[in-house]
């Protein structure tokens, strides 16, 4: 493998690429007309424009990604995550065009895309399910007769769904047929299909995900889980590595279902098994996402290994070198999305110019980062700009370094997460471990971000005029 195609934009695309780099791997960009100047353009050998700024003609135009792979002589595509990452057609279409896809193949992809299928395939190794129904229901009396089977609040979900889209909570008979056929009408339109199905809604659970990685060989390993549970509009916005509520039993048992889940879809390369933990410490499977995830740095932190790596290596027919029992937890990992979002409306996108972006530095700092100051950022994709992520011997140390980074992030002319990832980090339900994923509506108000800014303001203000009369003191004393 001489050389790779990276299908993808941001961040996740030079994070691909200095892995790349690192084993020797030459590296070709794909950039639309809004990323002509993007940092991931620049670090590659190569770089071609792939079409005008909307992903549908640029960065999800799998035919063209793949004229373009086989005119520069590609060996492998790697498709990060979002965009083509979880299409099973581009997969298949780097199979018949002889172009290795770094990740699992179409068939994975496939059976995990469908949360229905992805029940059925899991079904059969034992594995913990929330209770429900495995199968599309549009029939309001049937969904009525389950509900009531199962007991209210229950979830409607859609089957091909993801981000929190087709997702309705229920608490009374009364809203089933509305909350339905909203849920009905909203997966139709973000995923082109409108199949629902009921399950019970587990009402203080944290997202706990097994990070999993298989060999062509037989070998499927796991490497320790990922907390994130805090969340905004049913996505994640903080992630850490180990959780705090796990004890070694319960890894080791969630992290076997995982290995079985990727089992029974006969899984290659990087993958992640999400489960739903209850506040009894039960665990459910939910589903499974068949790509590398945005939180991955925190995993390989506390193991010692590059995914990106190990992916790379798993896609050229190697064998993992390493045993489940060599794997060890070493520290603690945190990180913070840092998304242009307004956390004092409602997280809106905040599109503008980077007027002001420098980055923190230091040890046990790690920023992945797409964007440089100077740059718009534009708006027809997500809005991360970076992860900054932070690593420590403890808990309470990778904390309190996130803190100091994000004091040390300096970003004008757009609003950002940061604000936010700080009120968490000082927030005592996130400092105890004694939180879920309904940290924001319990905890979290455009109030109480503004009132703690308002604080630290005020605190800073008293610091410089003590500093300040200090000097004056200092400069008054006769020789």
């Amino acid at each position: 493998m001489k050389k790779i195609l990276v299908a993808n934009r941001g961040e996740i695309a030079i994070r691909v690429m200095k892995t790349a780099q690192k084993m020797g791997i030459k590296t070709v960009a794909i950039f639309s007309t809004a990323d002509r100047n993007a940092p991931h353009v620049k670090f590659a050998d190569e770089a071609v424009c792939i079409g005008e700024p909307p992903s549908s003609q640029s960065y999800l135009r799998g035919d063209k990604i793949i004229e373009v792979a086989k005119n520069l002589n590609v060996d492998a595509i790697h498709p990060g995550y979002g965009f083509l990452s979880e299409n099973a057609s581009f997969a298949e279409l780097c199979e018949e065009n002889n172009i290795i896809f770094i990740g699992p193949k179409s068939k994975a992809i496939k059976i995990m895309g469908s949360k229905l299928a992805a029940k059925e395939a899991v079904k059969h190794y034992n594995i913990p399910m929330v209770p429900g129904i495995d199968e599309a229901i549009s029939d309001v009396t049937k969904a009525k007769a389950v509900a009531k089977k199962i007991g209210f609040p229950i979830l409607i979900k859609a089957s091909a769904g993801g981000g929190g889209k087709g997702m309705r909570i229920v608490e009374k008979e009364s809203d089933l047929e509305s909350q339905m056929n909203r849920a009905i009408s909203e997966a139709t339109s973000a995923f082109g299909d409108g199949s629902v199905f009921i399950e019970k809604y587990v009402s203080s659970p944290r997202h706990i995900e097994i990070q999993i990685v298989a060999d062509s060989h037989g070998n499927i390993l796991h490497f320790f889980e990922r907390e994130c549970s805090i969340q905004r509009r049913h996505q994640k916005v903080v992630e850490e590595a180990p959780s705090s509520v796990l004890n070694p039993k319960l890894r080791s048992q969630m992290g076997e279902a995982a290995i079985k889940v990727a089992k029974a879809c006969d899984y290659l390369g990087a993958g992640t098994v999400e489960f739903l933990l209850d506040d009894n410490l039960n665990f459910y499977f939910l589903e499974m996402n068949t790509r590398l995830q945005v939180e991955h740095p925190v995993s390989e932190l506390i193991s010692g290994y590059d995914l990106v790596e190990l992916q790379i290596k798993i896609a050229r027919g190697e064998a993992l070198e390493m045993k489940q029992d060599d794997l060890k937890i070493k520290g603690h990992a945190l990180e913070l999305r840092v998304y242009a979002e307004d956390p004092l409306n409602d997280f809106l996108p905040s599109v503008g110019h980077l007027d002001i972006y420098k980055l923190p530095e230091g040890d046990n700092i790690r920023v992945d980062n797409g964007f440089e100051e100077g740059m718009d950022i534009p708006i027809y994709y997500d809005p991360m700009l970076s992860k900054l992520i932070t690593y420590g011997k403890t808990r309470e140390e990778a904390i309190q370094l996130m803190i100091k980074a994000i004091d040390n992030y300096h970003v004008e002319g757009v609003q950002t997460t940061l604000a936010f990832g700080k009120f968490v980090c000082e927030h005592d339900a996130f400092r105890s471990g004694n939180f879920d994923t309904h940290f924001v509506k319990k905890y979290y108000s455009p109030e109480s971000l503004k009132n703690q800014t308002e604080l630290e303001a005020r605190i800073a203000a008293l610091i410089t005029v003590k500093e300040y009369l200090k000097d004056q003191k200092l400069l008054r004393l006769p020789n």
